[in-house]
């Protein structure tokens, strides 16, 4: 009795000790991720710091007006994945402390895993590019934006990691998935200048003096 006591309480301090471990950790990275984000949004000082020099590139690409933005989607995702990975390694500590098997455990995750990742390939090549598209600042917020051969063009008034809304001239709300977004123009980042209407050619007229008629049908003469 007292041995399966004891061995009860260790465990059960085991288990302690694992959620605690993965408490601290998470609100370490959590702060730290925090701070990044507020350094982001003050300026491109962080650029100047030797640490993060090697994420130069992606900082000064967050120098513009939607800068805010961007910083708080890329801290709200490098949250998500600090929560996920560290429950996950923290629940296996605590299924091992428990005495749990976790060989089986571990199969069957990776199984489920794959199948997850055959059903899901469209949903993870969307967050992926949704990723992309906003650590490489190809559009943003109130930008007019063209995709492919012109299929579709309008102002982007909302953009996710899997989704970005695009409102057509016309008034048509277009909702694109960013996986499927291959090509993209952005009018507001380069020089675009819209194309100057053809001007109407100079009438002509006949060789013997008589009028020439236009294409409204009016007449003019020789002067």
């Amino acid at each position: 009795m007292d041995s399966a006591v004891s061995t009860f309480n260790e465990r059960l301090i085991q288990v302690a000790i694992a959620i605690g471990v993965g408490l601290v950790i998470w609100l370490v990275a959590t702060f730290l991720i925090r701070q990044v984000v507020k350094r982001v949004l003050a300026g491109t000082a962080l650029t100047q710091n030797r640490i993060f020099r090697w994420a130069a590139p992606a900082l000064r690409a967050l120098d513009s007006e939607r800068r805010a933005q961007r910083a708080r989607t890329i801290g709200s995702l490098l949250n998500s994945v600090v929560a996920v990975v560290i429950t996950t390694l923290v629940v296996l500590y605590v299924l091992k402390a428990l005495g749990v098997d976790l060989a089986p455990v571990l199969t069957s995750v990776g199984i489920l895993g794959v199948a997850i990742g055959f059903g899901a390939q469209q949903l993870i090549r969307d967050f992926l590019a949704g990723i992309f598209i906003t650590l490489e600042d190809q559009y943003g917020i109130g930008d007019f934006i063209e995709t492919g051969a012109g299929e579709v063009a309008g102002t982007v008034e909302s953009m996710g990691l899997r989704i970005t809304r695009v409102r057509a001239e016309d008034g048509t709300i277009w909702y694109l998935r960013n996986g499927e977004i291959l090509r993209v123009g952005n009018r507001s980042q380069g020089t675009y200048v819209p194309a100057a209407a053809p001007s109407a050619s100079p009438p002509e007229d006949n060789e013997d003096g008589s009028t020439a008629q236009d294409t409204n049908g009016d007449q003019h003469s020789r002067d």
